[in-house]
């Protein structure tokens, strides 16, 4: 049986309550504001095959964070937003051979100024597949308990080998992300409300 469903996000947030922590836009993540949508694909097999002279890049969110049910992390690279992993989940996608800079950017509420950045930089080379592992960590046990939560929790990207990829990516559901431009969103509302009132 195939189950997905759908989880709706805005990435977009406030960071006027604390001024002095006003972040910029660490290497390799992508716009501040962006905001895209998350399907979750229980049926999607994994490809560990590369095309065309490109690499394979896996992230792999491992949630030990347990305030929250699912945490999700936003991941780019270069600049730029490749999708979000939703608690344990993961997402793959190509890149050229040649340096790049990746970024798992988490956002929580639960956070006084609102997020976690782990970055790592690597070098990629044509035909091989790189592991890579999200794991947010720390927190207290329920969320009615919130003594010391920014102190433990914390979000770490490592590379992982091989064997150890391929496991974490065969018990987690793939995430597909769908980019969504805002003034676009807004656009077609526009349309469908004239569209409406005309008929």
């Amino acid at each position: 049986m195939r189950i997905i469903f759908v989880v709706i996000f805005l990435v977009s947030f406030a960071f006027a309550q604390n001024p002095d922590r006003v972040p910029h836009t660490p290497p390799g993540c992508g716009p501040l504001n962006a905001e895209f949508q998350t399907k979750t694909d229980y049926n999607q097999a994994p490809d560990f095959q590369p095309e065309g002279g490109k690499t394979l890049v896996y992230v792999v969110e491992d949630q030990k964070f347990h305030a929250a049910k699912e945490a999700t992390a936003r991941i780019g690279m270069d600049g730029a937003w490749v999708g979000a992993t939703h608690g344990d989940s993961y997402i793959f996608f190509p890149a050229d051979p040649g340096e790049h800079h990746l970024c798992a950017d988490w956002r929580s509420t639960l956070l006084s100024n609102g997020r976690r950045v782990s970055l790592f930089g690597f070098t990629a080379e044509a035909g091989k597949i790189y592991y890579f592992r999200a794991r947010t960590m720390g927190g207290p046990s329920s969320m009615l308990d919130r003594g010391g939560l920014d102190e433990s929790a914390s979000l770490d990207l490592e590379r992982i080998n091989d064997d150890e990829g391929k496991l974490l990516v065969s018990i987690s559901p793939y995430r597909h992300r769908i980019r969504k431009n805002k003034a676009t969103h807004q656009r077609l509302i526009l349309a469908a409300f004239r569209e409406r009132r005309e008929s």
